[in-house]
Order: structure tokens, then sequence, then C-alpha cells
């Protein structure tokens, strides 16, 4: 590949854009100052997000309704494993246990609303 007089090799040196832009390369740039109390405060928040976690697994407890008719237990082992494992992945909790509740079985006709 053919670079102009002057410019640096391929892949070495500012974008087009800091070209553009009339920068100086990054390392002529300068130096990131990240003063103490930044960091201070970075650590402090790292401490008490640490110290807020849970270390034993927490217990869910869902109260459902399922349709009827259906295979309630493999539902409802579905329904325990799946949840357990999108809540430890959205929030990072080990779950130690989901415990499910039928309320009750509906049909079709129980969906439909009130017949008089």
């Amino acid at each position: 590949m053919k670079t102009r007089p002057g410019s640096p090799p391929h892949g070495k040196g500012p974008g087009p854009s800091a070209r553009a832009a009339g920068l100086p390369p990054p390392a002529e740039r300068g130096a990131t100052v990240i003063p103490d109390r930044v960091v201070a405060r970075i650590a402090a928040q790292a401490a008490r997000t640490v110290q807020s976690r849970r270390t034993d697994p927490v217990r869910l407890h869902l109260t459902m309704d399922l349709p009827y008719p259906t295979d309630i237990p493999h539902v409802c082992e579905r329904i325990q494993r799946d949840v357990a494992e999108r809540v430890a992945q959205l929030t990072g909790l080990q779950v130690g246990e989901v415990t499910l509740t039928v309320r009750r079985l509906v049909t079709a006709a129980t969906n439909r609303g009130r017949v008089r």
C-alpha cells in the first residue's frame, strides 16, 4: 500500500479524522491526569458495592396461574429453572431456591371473562 510522503506507515499514527482535525499523534498530545480525589471516590464506591453484595443464595417465591390442561410438574420445573437462570444472569446473585405456588388452573372459558 502506498503512503503519502511524510505520512506514517499504514496502521501507525493518527487515523484519518485526527489528521483532518490537525491533531498531533496521540503520543505527542499529553497525558490524562486523574485527580487523587476521583480515584478515592471510585475506590470507595467499589468497596461499598462489594460490601453490599450478598454472599448467601437468595430464595424466590412465585405465585402463578397456569393454563388448564397442562403438565404441571414439567411446566413448574421449567419455570423454576428459567427464573433462577434469568435472575442470576441479570443480577449476579446466586439463586438457591425458587418455590412456585400454583394458585389456580385457568381454562380457556375463564380467560374470556365472566359468562352469565
